[in-house]
C-alpha cells in the first residue's frame, strides 16, 4: 500500500539540505494545495529527510521538485482513499496505530536517549576512560630485512663502520618499509612477532641489534629511534564511537527500566530459542 510504504520511510534518517530558496521559506508556508489538503514547506523538508537515501541519484537542484511531486502523488491517492472510505477501515486503523507507535518511539529515542548524550557527557566519559588506562611504552624503530644471516652480518659490519642505517635499509631491505629507510613508526608490545618485539624493546634509543634477529620473515637488523609513553587517542578521534556506545548503553538501561515498570503479558507460546530484538537497531529508526 502506497501510504504505508511512504510512512515506513520514516525509518530513513539521512539529512539532505534544501536549496537556499527553499530554506528561506517559512516552515508553515503553503507550497501546494491538493483539493482541500495543503502541503507546507515543513512537509517538504520532512519528506526530504525521510526520503534522503532515495534521492542520492537525483541532482541536488532537482530534489525539491521531485519531493514536491511525490507529496502531490501521495496526497492525491490519500484523498482518493478517504473518498473510498478506506480511512474508516479496520486495516487502516490498525496500520495507523502501528505507525503512530513507531513514530512516537523514534521521537522518544531522538529526544530522550540520543538527546541526553551531549558533548559534555561524552567528554566526561572520555576523561573517565582515559584515567583507567595503564600507560604502555611504545618505541619508534627501523629495520633492515634480508634473507640470510650472512647478509645481515655484513650490514651490521657496515653500521659498525659508520654507515647510515636508513640508507642501508633503502638499498638492501626486502621489507615494505625499505623505501622509507626501514621506518616502522611507533608500536607497542603485542604488535610485532615475538622475536622481533623482544629484541626491539631491549634496545635503547640510538642502538641497533649487534646480531641478526631471525623471524619467520627472514633476518632483521633493528634500530630503535625513540621510546615514549603511549599517547591516548585524541577526543576528536573517538568522540562519535564513544557517543554511539553511550547511546546504546542508555537505550538498554532505559528499556529495562520501562519494561520493569510495565505489565507485559505474553498470550502466545513464544519459541524457546527466539532471539531477543536488538534494541540498538529496532529503536530510533535506522540507527
Amino acid at each position: 500500500m502506497l501510504i504505508s510504504q511512504f510512512a515506513r520511510s520514516c525509518a530513513l534518517a539521512a539529512a539532505i539540505a534544501l536549496p537556499a530558496a527553499a530554506t528561506a521559506l517559512a516552515q508553515d508556508d503553503v507550497v501546494v494545495r491538493v483539493g482541500d489538503a495543503t502541503i507546507t514547506n515543513a512537509d517538504v523538508s520532512r519528506a526530504t529527510d525521510m526520503l534522503g537515501p532515495r534521492l542520492t541519484q537525483v541532482p541536488e537542484e532537482q530534489r525539491r521538485e521531485v519531493v514536491i511531486q511525490a507529496l502531490i502523488d501521495l496526497q492525491v491517492m490519500a484523498n482518493a482513499a478517504r473518498a473510498a472510505g478506506i480511512d474508516e477501515s479496520a486495516d487502516f486503523k490498525a496500520e495507523l496505530s502501528f505507525l503512530e507507535s513507531q513514530a512516537l518511539r523514534d521521537i522518544y529515542f531522538e529526544q530522550e536517549i540520543e538527546g541526553s548524550v551531549g558533548e559534555d557527557e561524552v567528554r566526561a566519559r572520555y576523561e573517565e576512560e582515559i584515567a583507567k588506562l595503564d600507560p604502555q611504552e611504545e618505541i619508534q624503530a627501523r629495520h633492515i630485512l634480508v634473507e640470510t644471516a650472512e647478509e645481515a652480518d655484513e650490514l651490521i659490519d657496515e653500521l659498525d663502520n659508520g654507515a647510515d642505517f636508513a640508507e642501508l635499509a633503502q638499498q638492501h631491505s626486502t621489507g615494505p618499509s625499505g623505501p622509507k629507510g626501514g621506518d616502522l613508526g611507533y608500536f607497542s608490545k603485542g604488535q610485532m612477532v615475538p622475536e622481533f618485539e623482544a629484541a626491539a624493546f631491549a634496545l635503547e634509543p640510538g642502538a641497533y641489534t649487534e646480531e641478526p634477529v631471525k623471524t619467520q620473515f627472514g633476518f632483521h637488523i633493528i634500530k630503535v629511534e625513540d621510546k615514549r609513553e603511549q599517547q591516548p587517542p585524541a577526543f576528536a578521534d573517538v568522540e562519535e564511537q564513544l557517543r554511539e556506545a553511550m547511546v546504546r548503553e542508555l537505550l538498554t538501561q532505559r528499556l529495562a527500566e520501562l519494561k520493569d515498570a510495565t505489565t507485559v503479558e505474553r498470550l502466545d507460546a513464544p519459541a524457546d530459542a527466539a532471539p531477543e530484538s536488538d534494541a540498538a537497531t529496532t529503536s530510533g529508526g535506522n540507527q
